[in-house]
């Protein structure tokens, strides 16, 4: 069973085409609710010729929607399709009355005299948006997340250095290897400085501003006879399309160049260098990072994998209430007296060194260009790390760590790809501007679930329960950041430390640090306490193959009134905060506040 449809307009292709299909005088459809005038062409100027809106004399050979020349009677002029539109999937019916001047198509056209699937594809977009005219300023990433529904990322190939940096070129290579191989789509451009450089080509052969895709990517292990050729072990190829199916790179590796001439058909055939299309090349990882300034990285995950979703998404929005706590449009970072009141959503990153792709989408808003409104708002988000046991709402950021920031930009999308460390994560999307309404779409793809859900609680609900035992009356967050001049029994004791912070019955551990009496953790926790006779224990121990080993804790009653700095303590033994002292000390920071929305 697929995913719930969305009818734009509300108009059934079904319905309607078997309505045309009966009209025995061989009318044709002709959409009502964007019809063949101007102003389904533009906002608010005119073609300087005269559109005639005609339709074509062969059409799409596609299923149901064919013409079959046996039964002239049953065409009935009316086309869908299926695009991906703030978070569903939806279905937009049109006529096939297309705009010319002169006897020519005014927008998509194809080389094929008698194919027009391109022109009724672009007519269904331009409906789905308002006009033809909102087509223009749609990127590329725009355009295969709409066709698609997969999750794009724009990479900025000077920014990641991937000519200078060895090490992060190849794991650039990994990705895009690992993207391709599961059925995504890489596209690079060049930049053009201005409208005049636009499709001009530069000394390899290449155009600015002109879109290439992506057909091939290998590794390549040579033999003994092209080693000695090429002084090299392995090759890092890409091949690349140029749609137009010309002007093709001339550098190395080009069909001209030395490198190619040297190797045999034979050769070519077993290491894979082959060439299925025209306007296709290949290029060496190192020309390729050299010569694109930008990628779009379009990956394929609407296949959850053995159960596991990659890619999680929650529709939101930001509104504005006169009461602090219920306001949801603080503005960006700079606004820090607001900026914790918009929207704010919390996930999980279970294990270390997993790359976390971040995605904000606000609502398209070209469809109220007439009134007067802009494209889009100025956008961007924060990203947190936060306690690793927090269930409500950041209110003051104090002790979290600011993780990741977005580019604010007035974009339709903004995107933050980071490898993250384990650990709990708070990310707020925000306009630019505090006190604007409009929503978004947050997504975030990564290759382990992170469970992404929203944070809206400010403190715990009141409930029976809570109060038969007591309401928090007091708020406290602990940030442990190391502890050193740890125990050890003997010389060659391998000392694998973590930490164990306690409070009554809710307990936070932290990841094991590897063979160090000097371990850093910057583990966060957060508790709500009905009083501070209920301390905070803080626990030192020694991960080890059969039965860890206590080395030793801390007790903190906590107070509000208690100094906010930086503190360090010895580590004692088991018994409170006049129990014998043990080797090693902790540094840590702790805040507590009898304003449960503190913090």
């Amino acid at each position: 069973m697929g995913p719930p449809l969305k009818l734009f307009k509300n108009q059934k292709y079904q319905e309607l085409k078997q309505d045309f299909e009966c009209i025995k005088d061989s009318r044709l459809f002709c959409d009502p609710t964007f019809l063949p005038e101007n102003d389904s062409l533009f906002y608010n100027r005119l073609l300087p010729g005269k559109v005639v809106w005609k339709r074509p004399q062969t059409i799409p050979n596609h299923k149901e929607q064919e013409w079959d020349p046996r039964k002239p009677d049953k065409y009935a002029g009316i086309f869908r399709f299926r695009f991906w539109h703030f978070g569903e999937w939806t279905e937009v019916v049109i006529d096939d009355l297309l705009p010319t001047i002169n006897g020519d198509l005014v927008f998509s056209f194809s080389t094929s005299m008698n194919e027009f699937w391109n022109a009724l594809l672009e007519k269904a977009y331009a409906k789905l948006l308002g006009c033809y005219e909102a087509l223009d300023g749609l990127t590329i990433t725009d355009i295969i997340v709409d066709f698609t529904g997969i999750l794009a990322e724009t990479v900025d190939m000077q920014k990641g250095r991937y000519t200078e940096l060895v090490e992060e070129k190849y794991k650039l290579f990994g990705e895009l290897y690992k993207t391709f191989t599961k059925g995504g789509l890489i596209c690079c451009s060049i930049e053009s400085p201005n409208q005049e450089e636009q499709e001009v080509e530069t000394d390899w052969g290449l155009l600015k501003g002109h879109t290439y895709t992506m057909t091939d990517i290998r590794k390549i292990r040579l033999g003994e006879r092209l080693v000695e050729v090429f002084s090299a072990e392995k090759l890092y190829m890409v091949r690349l399309r140029n749609p137009l199916g010309r002007q093709e790179w001339s550098g190395p590796w080009s069909e001209i160049s030395e490198e190619w001439q040297q190797l045999t058909a034979a050769d070519r055939k077993n290491l894979g260098l082959i060439m299925s299309d025209d306007g296709e090349f290949w290029m060496s990882l190192e020309d390729f990072c050299r010569n694109f300034h930008k990628l779009n990285v379009c990956r394929n995950v609407n296949n959850p994998i053995f159960g596991r979703k990659e890619l999680e998404s929650v529709l939101g929005c930001w509104t504005v209430d006169d009461d602090p706590l219920m306001n949801r449009s603080g503005g960006c970072y700079n606004n820090r007296d607001t900026f914790l009141q918009n929207p704010q959503y919390i996930f999980t990153v279970p294990e270390d060194g997993h790359k976390i792709i971040m995605s904000l989408q606000q609502k398209d808003l070209r469809t109220y260009r007439r009134m007067g409104r802009p494209d889009n708002y100025i956008i961007g988000f924060e990203l947190f790390k936060v306690e690793m046991n927090r269930k409500f709402r950041l209110h003051h950021l104090y002790i979290q760590e600011r993780a990741g920031t977005s580019t604010y930009i007035d974009t339709r999308t903004v995107f933050l790809s980071k490898y993250l460390k384990k650990g709990n994560y708070v990310l707020v999307p925000t306009m630019f501007q505090h006190g604007r309404t409009s929503e978004f779409l947050l997504r975030i793809f990564s290759e382990v679930p992170v469970q992404l859900r929203e944070l809206t609680l400010d403190m715990p609900k009141m409930s029976c329960w809570n109060l038969a035992r007591g309401y928090p009356k007091v708020v406290t967050q602990i940030t442990v950041h190391s502890a050193e001049g740890l125990e050890k029994k003997y010389a060659n004791e391998t000392v694998n430390p973590y930490l164990v912070i306690k409070c009554g019955k809710e307990e936070v551990r932290s990841p094991v640090q590897k063979n160090t009496v000097h371990a850093i953790f910057d583990t966060q926790a957060i508790f709500y306490r009905r009083t501070t006779d209920i301390p905070i224990i803080v626990q030192v121990w020694n991960n080890r193959k059969f039965c860890d080993q206590f080395l030793g804790q801390v007790t903190l009653d906590a107070d509000p009134s208690d100094c906010r700095d930086l503190k360090s303590l010895y580590l004692r033994k088991k018994g409170g905060p006049t129990a014998k002292i043990k080797q090693g000390h902790i540094s840590f920071k702790v805040i507590s506040s009898d304003d449960l929305t503190e913090l």
